[in-house]
């Protein structure tokens, strides 16, 4: 039987004040939902389940320490210098 071990992965500080700061700036609010490490036991497979940033029912992926984020999903990503341009095209 396969036991998946679930551990809890902290958003790094540094990339979460520079999203609030970008969405305060921009007059919305966002829920950000920190990212798991999931791992099955006895083996050597890994997934990091990325952070979750929901603004105006639109959610973006991040890892830590990147400057990219992906929009409902890995096909479409943008930079985190453009996120207040997203935001305004959401509006």
């Amino acid at each position: 039987m396969m036991n998946i071990t679930t551990k809890p992965l902290h958003i790094d500080f540094e990339l979460k004040k520079k999203i609030e700061f970008i969405c305060d700036f921009c007059n919305v609010t966002p829920t950000i939902i920190s990212g798991n490490i999931r791992s099955i036991d006895l083996t050597n497979i890994v997934y990091v389940e990325p952070h979750r940033i929901i603004i105006k029912n639109v959610t973006l992926l991040a890892f830590n320490y990147s400057k990219e984020l992906y929009v409902e999903g890995l096909n479409k990503k943008i930079e985190l210098k453009d996120l207040e341009s997203f935001i305004k095209k959401i509006k």
